[in-house]
């Protein structure tokens, strides 16, 4: 038998289609609750994020499904036992983390932040003119499957898209270009939009510092659900005081829980939201990670190509030459 420990809320339909892989499969369904020492030491595969720290504890582990996209803390060395699979759940939160994005940016442009605000105040105010995404042009850092869905809902909406990424590929059919890295500086200058979703590494680490959002266009907005990391705080706050940027849209912080009396609450034109976009707030999104894990468990029970393999060097998910 093939231990199985899964580590995420699953409904019993979701067990039934972990369940239905293989015969072979044992599974001890552990929820949000503790798993037992004997548990973890047996499993062969783990899905869900077990805590890095009790990762170190599973001595047979073969493959770890992340329920989330993101890696950290699981490419530490001494995390995985040698010769581990670690795959993540990139194509999960697409849907729903794109949608976030486009209402947090239609609620700045269009000052529905605002009006809320004058709502409670029972004020009948008319707060001035707005933009529209029509006409713009949106530069999406980071397209993989978050990126690409916020991309073509932009298209949709009259947004010139334009994305960047590590390796250069063939621009999607909604977008105008793909550029590397390398061009970022130059698109940030031309793009009214510029929406972030990159996961947290040493090379993305304050990869949006002041100087780097000094070379944003004057009066764009900026949006962030990879990682708070990527953006310094302090020099988000001065673009937004300064009047460089005219808003930010940010589903993470540097530091989450984001302190009570951190200067960012009170910036101006800047929207926070509590690292809620994705998780499992839609339903569709934790059907995904399942449907992910039971094709990743196939795949390893028959010696096949795992789906969103992690490459440890860089983070990222093994190049293929079509996703990042």
């Amino acid at each position: 038998m093939i231990n199985v420990l899964t580590v995420m809320p699953l409904t019993e339909e979701y067990q039934e289609i972990l369940q239905a892989v293989s015969p072979e499969l044992k599974f001890y369904h552990a929820g949000t609750g503790q798993v037992p020492d004997g548990i973890l030491k047996e499993a062969d595969i783990i899905v869900g994020n077990l805590p890095p720290a009790r990762v170190k504890e599973a001595d047979h582990l073969r493959l770890l499904q992340l329920n989330s996209a993101g890696t950290d803390g699981y490419l530490e060395p001494g995390v995985l036992p040698a010769g581990t699979k670690l795959c993540n759940a990139t194509g999960a939160y697409g849907l729903a983390i794109s949608e976030h994005m486009l209402g947090m940016l239609l609620m700045l442009m269009k000052k529905l932040d605002r009006y809320q605000e004058d709502q409670k105040r029972h004020q009948w105010t008319d707060e001035g003119n707005v933009t529209s995404i029509y006409g713009s042009r949106t530069l999406v850092v980071g397209m993989g499957d978050i990126g690409t869905e916020f991309g073509r809902k932009m298209h949709a909406l009259g947004s010139t898209v334009a994305g960047v990424r590590r390796h250069r590929t063939a621009a999607p059919e909604f977008a105008e270009a793909v550029y590397t890295m390398e061009e970022l500086d130059e698109q940030l200058a031309r793009a009214d939009i510029v929406a972030c979703s990159l996961p947290g590494t040493k090379e993305t680490y304050h990869l949006f510092d002041k100087e780097r959002l000094g070379k944003m266009k004057p009066g764009a907005i900026l949006i962030n659900v990879g990682r708070g990391s990527l953006i310094a705080s302090d020099a988000l706050i001065d673009a937004l005081e300064s009047g460089r940027l005219a808003g930010a849209c940010i589903d993470v912080t540097e530091q989450e829980p984001l302190p009570e009396d951190s200067p960012l609450w009170d910036a101006p034109n800047l929207l926070i939201t509590p690292h809620v976009s994705g998780q499992y707030h839609l339903e569709e999104t934790r059907r995904r990670i399942v449907h992910i894990a039971a094709e990743n468990i196939r795949a390893l029970l028959e010696d096949g190509a795992l789906r969103n393999e992690v490459d440890f060097e860089t983070g990222y998910r093994k190049f293929t030459g079509q996703t990042e």
